[in-house]
């Protein structure tokens, strides 16, 4: 799932980092923009992190956990901690149940191509990669996000994250990135 991740030394050389879960961890946070803020400081310091959804049984509330190399718990904790921005709890991936929920669901109807993360769906025109549709989600700004995007190409559309701060926007994201990499 994860392949190998890296994470970059000083001298910048990657350290390997094996494929099972069982060498992870969740960092759950109250809200989704805590997620949001600890990826973003996460990723801009190297660490090779993923956003999922949570299993059912650490839900708390926010429907994101951020995937991490368990082996650098405090690493990432000293970094989540000069940000500012401490997770509620971290959980090692020990059993099946625990395994977070991979948020991507793509489905091809030919002309079009459409990608699900979480709630939120955008499909794209294959040919021209055109957005013709956005749907899902219940937050208030996700018809504003569909006006700002429906029938621009991927490259001309603004990146939702630059125009909502809703899970939902920040879902919508997560689908639009995961569109720029398939097509």
């Amino acid at each position: 799932m994860f392949g190998f991740l890296k994470k970059k030394t000083e001298s910048g050389v990657g350290r390997q980092k094996p494929q099972s879960m069982a060498d992870r961890g969740l960092l759950v946070f109250e809200n989704t923009s805590e997620v949001i803020q600890a990826e973003n400081v996460l990723k801009k310091a190297g660490w090779p992190v993923r956003v999922m959804g949570p299993p059912p049984e650490i839900r708390t509330g926010c429907d994101l956990v951020i995937v991490f190399p368990l082996i650098e718990e405090l690493n990432i904790l000293r970094e989540l901690d000069s940000a500012g921005v401490a997770p509620l709890q971290v959980v090692p991936v020990t059993a099946p149940l625990l395994a977070p929920v991979d948020l991507f669901q793509t489905k091809d109807f030919g002309d079009y191509l459409m990608v699900r993360a979480a709630n939120m769906k955008i499909t794209v025109a294959k040919g021209s990669l055109k957005i013709v549709n956005i749907s899902g989600g219940g937050c208030p700004d996700v018809p504003y996000l569909a006006q700002a995007m429906i029938g621009k190409s991927l490259a001309e559309a603004p990146r939702p994250r630059e125009l909502g701060h809703t899970l939902c926007g920040y879902a919508l994201d997560l689908a639009y990135e995961e569109l720029l990499r398939k097509c």
